[in-house]
């Protein structure tokens, strides 16, 4: 049930004002509003001259950071809650408080208290600031999901990997995100209720098998998620009513990675994040030619391609390294980045792309055609999005 939105307010203020604050970040709008910026993050650090908070806005271009003490908070903390956000997500000594702005401008709140064994470390100076889980140890989800604290750290580490490249929300929709070969939905569902504080977000998971999208589908009837729904179908062929504006591909296997980058830039998504798993495509091309694979490649190859564990771990980058360029060809800026832990997965891979539209660095292209002529291959991925 709906409170009166300005008592729900005072209390986000006074929480933000208060000596417990430890983060909070506004976001998403209210219906027919639009505030002065997408995303603003509150941040409690300790520095020398003592307790300040650090004040992050979130443009399109680039984040407008402030240090405030105790006395340049307050006006400035009063004008973020005059801005007609959606959405306030506030971390406090106490627990957490999630506010909700309805279309009927009321204002629908969760409280949850922090369990006495989960107490947060004090405020960490600015260069040095404490861990902070971007959701909550008691969310429903790990219990639903019978997540440990390993998994827990992995998701957050996902999170904020997701956090970097995430678009604006959209000003007058929610923000799609579509999971190609989705399995069992962890990362998804933890990407949705992350991506929720900031705005609507509507989620679809897509996997092959119905027994996934079965257990799936109970599970967020079981945890009360809203906005997500699962299909079977493969990454290859599913298509969205609408195009997506964030394409997760998590450990899809082999070529389905290939499948899934080649839709995100035919659905011109703004944002992809693909953790690709069971690299085989290239170790194929080139086991079927054996010795001749060795022989064909260039001198500062042929070492590299001689012993079976060498030649398939070389592959292995091979293979992402060219589905990066491939996705630079077609205005997206890449990278590669460690995805978790490498002591929690060996499959630790993760390319993150960003729509941009720009045009590829000169040469790139034959840099690619020199890369596969040289090893005798050619990638699933540039079929595709021949």
């Amino acid at each position: 049930m709906g409170e009166p939105l300005a008592t729900a307010l005072a209390e986000v203020r006074d929480l933000l004002l208060g000596d417990g604050l430890l983060r909070a970040v506004a976001a998403g709008r209210r219906r027919g509003a639009q505030p002065s910026a997408p995303r603003v993050e509150l941040r409690a650090v300790t520095v020398s001259a003592g307790r300040r908070v650090v004040v992050t806005e979130r443009h399109e271009r680039v984040p407008l950071t402030r240090t405030l003490d105790a006395a340049a908070l307050v006006p400035a903390v009063d004008a973020l809650l005059a801005e007609p956000f959606g959405n306030w997500h506030v971390e406090h000594a106490g627990g957490t408080l999630q506010l909700r702005v309805t279309k009927r401008g009321e204002a629908q709140v969760h409280r949850s208290s922090r369990a006495a064994d989960d107490a947060p470390a004090a405020p960490a100076a600015s260069h040095d600031r404490a861990k902070q889980h971007r959701l909550p140890p008691d969310d429903p989800l790990f219990d639903a999901v019978g997540a440990g604290a390993a998994k827990r750290r992995q998701v957050d580490a996902f999170l904020g990997r997701l956090d970097d490249v995430v678009p604006a929300q959209p000003a007058d929709r929610p923000l799609r995100v579509v999971d190609l070969g989705c399995g069992n939905a962890y990362l998804t569902l933890a990407a949705h209720r992350w991506l929720s504080r900031r705005g609507p977000v509507e989620t679809v998971g897509v996997d092959v098998r119905d027994d996934v999208i079965a257990r799936n589908t109970e599970l967020v009837g079981r945890i009360g998620e809203t906005g997500v729904r699962f299909v079977v179908d493969s990454a290859g062929r599913w298509e969205p009513d609408a195009a997506p504006d964030v394409v997760l591909a998590l450990h899809a296997c082999d070529t389905a990675t290939d499948e899934a980058l080649a839709q995100a830039v035919g659905w011109g998504a703004r944002a992809v994040l693909a953790a690709p798993c069971c690299h085989k495509d290239l170790r194929r091309q080139v086991d079927a030619r054996a010795g001749h694979a060795v022989d064909g490649a260039g001198a500062a190859l042929r070492p590299m391609l001689r012993d079976g564990i060498l030649r398939s771990r070389l592959l292995d980058t091979a293979t992402d390294a060219l589905r990066a360029d491939l996705l630079r060809l077609h205005g997206y800026r890449t990278d590669a980045v460690e995805l978790v832990d490498p002591e929690h997965t060996p499959r630790n891979t993760l390319l993150r792309a960003v729509r941009t539209g720009a045009a590829a660095p000169a040469g790139l292209a034959e840099e690619v055609e020199a890369t596969c002529a040289a090893l005798g291959v050619r990638p699933r991925l540039a079929d595709l999005l021949a």
